[in-house]
């Protein structure tokens, strides 16, 4: 399992030019699957995520998760992080899990999320979306199960 992470100023997802997942500052997330995800891979990157120090403390370091920094968590499903790109010039997707084992395992880490935290929002899996966000920083890191 792969997320990579922004610490943003504002992040939304559009479907159909309709907003369906928006926050204010926070973490956006864009969430991948491999093949041998499981649900304790998804319980151990939700405790990852949601305790992850990329905030600043009242001295300007990073040593505050999203919800200590009291942000929102956009979760957006995105397949083309697994994906191959270490040969030739198009990418694999060989090392993604497929739609039939991701669409559940990204469902399930929602709802895990929101169990823990109750500022999460959410991309749609499968549509085409538009995201948006103010990288704040910028903080940018790659999660990885």
């Amino acid at each position: 399992m792969i997320c990579l992470i922004q610490r943003a100023k504002n992040g939304k997802v559009k479907v159909d030019n309709q907003i369906i997942g928006e926050i204010e500052h926070g973490l956006v997330v864009l969430v991948g699957f491999q093949p041998a995800d499981t649900s304790r891979t998804l319980e151990k990157m939700r405790h990852k995520l949601l305790h992850y120090r990329v905030f600043a403390d009242e001295n300007d370091r990073m040593n505050l998760n999203v919800q200590q920094a009291k942000g929102g968590v956009l979760l957006v499903p995105q397949f083309t992080l697994a994906a191959n790109t270490k040969s030739g010039l198009r990418p694999s997707f060989s090392d993604s899990a497929p739609p039939s084992q991701a669409s559940p395992l990204f469902d399930e880490f929602v709802n895990l999320c929101r169990q823990s935290y109750d500022k999460v929002a959410t991309g749609e899996f499968g549509a085409n979306m538009q995201v948006s966000l103010t990288n704040d920083g910028p903080v940018t890191f790659w999660l990885e199960i």
